[in-house]
């Protein structure tokens, strides 16, 4: 089984989804409670460092309508995702089942995909609504995915853009992979350098995710036999 985060993992830091996201959060939260904006960024930014994400911490604190939250936040410009060829194929040459784990919604995850061209590649989608709004990196949201979709553990493997959500994939077994993407083009020689002092819970890192699943073997391994990634490890430009 091949795992993968969405923002910042299958497209790559530099499209800067994420600012955009975080901005209609903000507004999101002014509007909802009627505060100014830089409070309702001061808001954000505790809940998600409480809660795990600014969506829980307002569903708990607040009792927030996910879905009108999810629908806005989420309502962005994808015109700065190209599509990528070289990624579709690389993920569809890999043996076995596939699907997209992410702390997003589903709606999300597929117009950002679809835009990639990699949405065809995938079996389904994890999304922070089945996860029943637990989101990465509770261990319990790790374990409802495995459930879900019947996952072996010990045989699949996690690629992920933080490396605090690879803690409980490492504990279940899982291998798995830091996708670092902001390195590749802005990445200073002395942040490439630490990159590469992997934790323990992480067992490789690549700047460039096609280029990574490119190089492992593409021959179709036994079922019950665990990934090997071992092709593109540590694949991080040196300094």
């Amino acid at each position: 089984m091949w795992v993968f985060d969405l923002d910042n993992t299958l497209y790559p830091a530099g499209c800067n989804l994420f600012a955009e996201v975080d901005q209609r959060m903000g507004e999101f939260i002014a509007n909802f409670l009627g505060v100014p904006f830089q409070y309702a960024r001061h808001l954000q930014k505790s809940y998600y460092r409480q809660f795990g994400t600014t969506l829980c911490g307002l569903m708990h604190v607040h009792g927030i309508d996910p879905k009108s939250f999810l629908e806005y936040v989420h309502d962005i410009d994808l015109s700065g995702v190209p599509a990528d060829p070289q990624l579709a194929a690389a993920i569809g040459a890999l043996p076995g089942r596939k699907l997209i784990f992410t702390n997003g919604s589903r709606a999300h995850a597929e117009r950002v995909a679809g835009k990639l061209g990699v949405l065809q590649c995938f079996e389904d989608i994890f999304d922070i609504v089945t996860s029943n709004y637990v989101p990465k990196p509770r261990p319990e949201c790790y374990d409802l995915f495995l459930k879900t979709h019947g996952v072996d553990a010990r045989v699949s493997a996690m690629f992920e853009d933080m490396p605090h959500n690879l803690q409980a994939p490492h504990a279940l077994g899982m291998t798995t992979v830091l996708v670092a993407s902001q390195m590749k083009d802005g990445g200073s020689p002395q942040e490439k350098r630490r990159a590469v002092e992997l934790p323990v819970h992480v067992h490789h890192i690549t700047d460039d995710l096609a280029g990574f699943l490119c190089k492992l073997a593409p021959t179709q391994r036994a079922a019950g036999e665990a990934p090997d990634v071992s092709g593109g490890a540590n694949d991080v430009s040196q300094p």
